[in-house]
């Protein structure tokens, strides 16, 4: 979807005009929901009912505005790469982590294995299921589930975040993709950890049940520098927050990064489970879930959703 129409001039500080920005990026998406299928090659998955879709939009004053499913619960997959990396950034510091995984976009699907056979041994970028795992191989050496599962929470800002039992099985009964890929980082010698151990803490990551609200909190933290706005306690330097911003503005969807870069242009990261978080600095945090997917693998509805709210609000980064 492209928008050819001018945008509208209005105040961008009026607050009755952002929430019908809002609820109309709400409806867009939801009607966007139709155009893709929930995931099936993780068979819980398969349970998610594609014609779900919610919003929520935080700001530092706690004001929020929510639409639609943004309470149900859902594993938050791949978008538990924003949270290993802090980790890995927060305990290892950046020229340990990224010693160990690079940081270019891969132009490759999330589970890919192809690159890191051919072109290098290094993954990518932490954004892509290769890099994960390396970092998670790294993080497996000093903190185990609980301790994930802690620092998550305060990412999250959501002491509801909890496992998903039936989607960690599941993943783990069907993860021989991410075994190949742990086991081929192991053979050329660059694992940095047990590969049992790290995947089962990989699994269990990507397992973690959050919901739309989440996401919005953890966009606001990071749009906050990695500080609590509520709170004031801080989870992480702001110079690492820049990198895991410029990380998942380059990588955080993908193979549909550039696209989305210029179409949306706001730093987020997707899940298979449907949802992505974004973040606009010093603003808000966003949270959507649609677990109707593209051909990307990315929320249908989501991307349409901010997509709306981008180009009416003036949201992309090099406005």
């Amino acid at each position: 979807m492209y928008f050819t129409y001018e945008q509208p001039e209005f105040d961008l500080n009026d607050l009755d005009e952002i929430r019908r920005v809002i609820a109309e990026a709400y409806e867009n998406g939801r009607e966007h929901t139709s155009t893709g299928k929930v995931a099936d090659y993780i068979p819980e998955l398969a349970k998610a009912n594609a014609s779900d879709f919610g919003i929520c939009v935080k700001n530092m004053s706690g004001e929020k505005l929510s639409f639609g499913e943004t309470e149900k619960r859902f594993s938050i997959q791949s978008i538990s790469k924003v949270i290993n990396l802090a980790a890995s950034l927060k305990f290892l510091g950046f020229r340990e982590t990224f010693s160990h995984v690079k940081m270019e976009p891969s132009g490759d699907a999330f589970n890919s294995i192809l690159k890191l056979d051919l072109a290098s041994d290094l993954p990518f970028n932490p954004m892509i299921n290769a890099g994960a795992i390396q970092v998670m191989s790294m993080l497996s050496n000093f903190m185990d589930y609980d301790d994930l599962l802690s620092f998550s929470r305060a990412f999250c800002m959501d002491d509801k975040i909890m496992l998903n039992e039936e989607v960690y099985c599941s993943e783990r009964d069907t993860g021989d993709r991410n075994r190949a890929i742990a086991y081929l980082l192991k053979s050329k010698g660059v694992l940095q950890g047990d590969p049992d151990k790290t995947l089962d803490l990989y699994f269990k990551m990507c397992s973690l049940n959050v919901n739309a609200e989440s996401l919005a909190n953890m966009g606001l933290l990071i749009a906050n520098g990695g500080t609590n706005p509520f709170t004031g306690k801080h989870i992480i330097h702001p110079g690492y927050i820049r990198t895991i911003r410029s990380l998942m503005y380059t990588c955080g969807l993908y193979d549909e990064s550039g696209e989305y870069g210029v179409l949306v242009g706001i730093p987020s990261k997707s899940g298979v489970g449907g949802g992505i978080v974004a973040s606009v600095k010093e603003r808000w945090g966003i949270g959507t879930y649609g677990p109707a997917l593209n051909e990307k693998g990315n929320s249908a509805g989501g991307i349409a959703a901010l997509q709306h709210m981008s180009h009416l609000l003036r949201l992309n980064a090099f406005c």
